[in-house]
């Protein structure tokens, strides 16, 4: 297959995706890696001359790779993942709205287009999360105890652009992350960005039913195919914190061959469809999809995309959807 990385600046000598380009170099797939923001590009050639089955994108939040996603996405080009769920989820005041509305446990949330607006908050709703809409990797991420404590971040504050609040989830200072690959989970546990001090060891982790579910709902709901979840258990549940295309994939066993085989596996689920599949038409099968879930966790059975992977130990299957054409 001839495939194009799109890779931001940041992520050049990262494992991720690099690891899963020599990957797929090595099994005699041709790829082509393009520099969104490092790089002149005569994007209208490059889409319009393209001849990959499936462009993928590993980039930073707001960065200028998601453009090139979205004009391959528009040529008609396969995109992984698709590029309507990518901004579903880069967007964490948008990826709020359409997980509570389909049925995800998250917080409930206001938005801000200035800091000053969030000291609108009840004060009932305190302690709050606030970050910015587009933040990735933790950054900007605040506990606030108070509405006097948010008049006296309000400065470091500045500068962030939209900006989402959130009820703080009473927990124990360890998120669950919880990795979509390969049609296939895989949680691990690490420490909480919102608590810095506390020692908790990154390690994989058993993944209950309940989170699980959770998890696999979130892939339809948001329409991706390669993605992590994270998780916080509250006194009243597991609660979804945020939603990310494409992470880091860290604890996840022979991550670099999983995920090269995922792309393959996505890029010729296109081709054969044809680019029928849309996000639409996957977001509309939640239900279906939730319960398809349920079952394959009884069993130890890999789905139809993982067929040149063995399961491990600790995977949990879930169903795999196609890729894409936008």
């Amino acid at each position: 297959m001839k495939l194009c990385f799109l890779v931001e600046e940041q992520y050049r000598r990262d494992g991720m995706p690099v690891e899963v380009i020599h990957q797929l170099t090595a099994w005699g797939h041709h790829v082509d890696v393009v520099r969104p923001g490092g790089s002149l590009l005569h994007l209208t050639e490059a889409v319009q001359t393209s001849a990959h089955d499936a462009w993928v994108l590993k980039t930073v939040s707001g960065g200028p790779g998601l453009t090139s996603l979205e004009a391959a996405a528009w040529a008609g080009l396969t995109t992984i993942n698709d590029v309507r769920a990518i901004r579903g989820v880069r967007d964490k005041a948008l990826a709020a709205v359409i997980g509570l509305s389909r049925g995800l446990p998250l917080p409930a949330t206001y938005a801000a287009a200035v800091p000053e607006l969030l000291l609108e908050v009840p004060e009932s709703e305190y302690p709050i999360v606030v970050k910015p809409a587009d933040g990735s990797s933790g950054r900007a991420v605040h506990l606030v105890s108070s509405p006097r404590r948010l008049t006296e971040m309000l400065p470091r504050l500045a500068g962030e652009g939209m900006l989402i609040a959130q009820p703080y989830v009473p927990n124990s200072g360890a998120d669950v992350k919880v990795y979509s690959v390969g049609g296939e989970l895989y949680a691990t546990e690490r420490r909480s960005p919102l608590h810095p001090d506390h020692a908790v060891r990154e390690r994989h982790v058993p993944l209950s039913r309940e989170i699980a579910d959770i998890a696999a709902r979130a892939g339809v709901v948001y329409g991706l195919d390669l993605y992590g979840v994270d998780v916080v258990l509250g006194p009243d549940g597991p609660v979804v914190v945020d939603v990310n295309d494409f992470p880091s994939f860290r604890q996840v066993p022979d991550a670099p061959k999983r995920l090269a085989r995922a792309v393959l596996d996505l890029a010729a689920g296109a081709a054969g469809a044809g680019g029928a599949t849309t996000a639409t038409t996957t977001a509309t099968a939640t239900t279906t999809a939730a319960a398809a879930t349920t079952a394959t966790m009884t069993t130890t059975a890999t789905t139809a995309a993982t067929t040149t992977a063995q399961p491990l130990l600790g995977a949990v299957p879930i169903p795999m959807t196609a890729g894409r054409k936008a």
